[in-house]
């Protein structure tokens, strides 16, 4: 069920969508890359109605070629059977052509139920696409915007992590200077043999070194 913020939504989404020519989503691939896993399964339904009349067009067109084609030969063979009729006539010409005309009768209604359901399939079409995609601008409009949060959450952890960064790194220095007076101290008060025996000449300048 929907909540009145979705309602709001979906009521924008038709205005904006209104006037505007969709095209077919299914057969766009660009639509296929902004879905989701979970928002595949959202507009699953959607897509299989989809497909399922656009394949049922292209079955009805390919069929009403084929009854042309089917027409016309048979309507050849009534004129050549004509012809040798009125030069031969027999019950079996006359059969052969009944036979024919009556195939070419078949071949007309066929091709007058196809262009009728022709006719209402681009609409039936129309209709589906845009149900599709409204749902796809409520999936879409749902991924941007938990994107947004999670953008929004990611950035104030990378400027956190800065600071704690800088922090790091000023207390790094000021250890490394701290370590560097002490040798230096040291040195000068015991020299170097005496700072060799607490093994901390090498750590001080090490630390000098990276500074």
């Amino acid at each position: 069920m929907k909540n009145n913020d979705e309602e709001g939504r979906q009521a924008l989404f038709e205005q904006a969508l209104q006037g505007k020519k969709i095209p077919i989503l299914t057969l766009d691939n660009k639509w296929y890359r902004l879905l989701t896993e979970e928002n595949r399964a959202r507009v699953a339904e959607l897509e299989e109605q989809l497909n399922d009349l656009l394949k049922r067009q292209g079955k009805l067109n390919v069929e009403t070629k084929n009854i042309k084609k089917l027409k016309k030969k048979l309507m050849g063979e009534i004129v050549a059977l004509a012809d040798e009729a009125e030069q031969s006539p027999s019950d079996e010409l006359t059969q052969k052509i009944e036979r024919s005309k009556k195939q070419v009768e078949e071949c007309n209604e066929r091709m007058e139920e196809y262009q009728d359901e022709l006719m209402e399939l681009p609409r039936e079409i129309e209709k589906v696409n845009f149900q599709l995609m409204l749902v796809t601008m409520d999936c879409c409009y749902d991924t941007m915007h938990e994107n947004s949060d999670a953008i929004e959450e990611i950035a104030q952890w990378v400027a956190q992590i800065r600071v704690d960064l800088k922090k790091r790194l000023i207390r790094k220095q000021e250890m490394e200077q701290r370590n560097h007076a002490i040798y230096s101290y040291m040195h000068d008060v015991f020299g170097a043999e005496v700072v060799e025996i607490f093994d901390m000449q090498y750590d001080a300048e090490e630390g000098e070194n990276k500074g």
